[in-house]
């Protein structure tokens, strides 16, 4: 396979350019637990359509969709040896980050795991695009529509547990929208929260217990800092609970910029709320995080 590339005609005396792009060969893409179908889906289709092999490393944390992709290519006619799984942690990725054959390298994961793909993978000469973590800040200004705007927030904030690189980190509030914070709160305590195969959840459980404990840290870290907890998701119950990694909607005021909960990913159902007084000072804000991925500015003055 070779995909269209560039000519030039005349760039010397009696010489024209011609660029081809050819495959690479063999690909190795690693993926996260949040989105094991939708992000693999964006790395393997490109590198085969374009004549290479993938080779996919899940997360061990949920290996099995990778699996059954592989099986839905596999009925679809996909030949023998061009999409391929490899299950395992760290180890795995590394082995296949090393090996010889392996031409390049898509990540999607946690800032440090990403720093360690990509490092790894430069040092042995190989293509690489990693992905990392995210801080994600709302900005509201005081004409924002309150309804609109806290349904967004709330959305974005707790849906996947807030285990997703978009979820809403950050809500800025903006002179005088002091409102919005009341409904947001009030709306998250209403989140039905529930068994994620039930079809009426509206949040489910987050990951592992290990990942529980990391979020049950960063709100903890909150508290020791000095912001105020105004809705503790810590030992949460519901009608039905059985065991589960569950965490509740949890949201913090009066967050300044120089606390771990403001600088650090938390990958949970974590909101943090800061105050600005106009504009100029929410952006300042938004900018000083380290991290990039999205932000929103919620007004009717746009």
């Amino acid at each position: 396979t070779v995909s269209k590339g560039d000519f030039i005609e005349d760039i010397s005396s009696k010489v024209d350019g011609y660029i081809y792009r050819e495959p690479l060969g063999v690909i190795a893409g690693g993926g996260p637990f949040n989105f094991p179908a939708m992000i693999p889906l964006w790395m393997f289709p490109v590198a085969i359509a374009l004549g290479n092999t993938f080779i996919l490393k899940p997360s061990e944390k949920c290996p099995a969709t990778a699996t059954k992709l592989v099986e839905i290519f596999k009925e679809g006619g996909i030949p023998d040896g061009v999409l391929n799984v490899v299950q395992g942690d760290k180890d795995a990725m590394q082995a296949l980050i090393k090996a010889p054959e392996v031409k390049a390298v898509s990540f999607v994961g946690s800032t440090p795991s990403a720093n360690a793909v990509y490092n790894l993978a430069t040092a042995n000469h190989k293509r690489v695009q990693a992905l990392g973590g995210a801080k994600n800040y709302n900005v509201v200004m005081p004409d924002a529509e309150p309804k609109q705007t806290h349904g967004a927030i709330i959305g974005s904030t707790y849906g996947c547990a807030g285990e997703r690189c978009m979820a809403s980190s950050v809500l800025v509030l903006v002179g005088k929208a002091e409102q919005i914070l009341y409904d947001v709160v009030e709306a998250a305590k209403n989140i039905r929260m529930g068994d994620g195969l039930d079809p009426s959840t509206q949040m489910g459980p987050l990951v592992t217990a290990g990942h529980k404990a990391k979020v049950e840290g960063y709100i903890e870290k909150g508290i020791l800092e000095g912001a105020n907890l105004l809705l503790d998701g810590r030992n949460v119950s519901f009608k039905g609970k059985k065991g589960g990694f569950y965490i509740g909607p949890t949201i913090f005021d009066n967050v300044t910029s120089d606390m771990t909960i403001a600088q650090e990913e938390i990958f949970g159902p974590v909101l943090c709320v800061m105050r600005a007084e106009n504009l100029n000072e929410a952006i300042n804000i938004a900018n000083k995080s380290k991290f990039g991925n999205g932000s929103s500015i919620f007004t009717e003055s746009g």
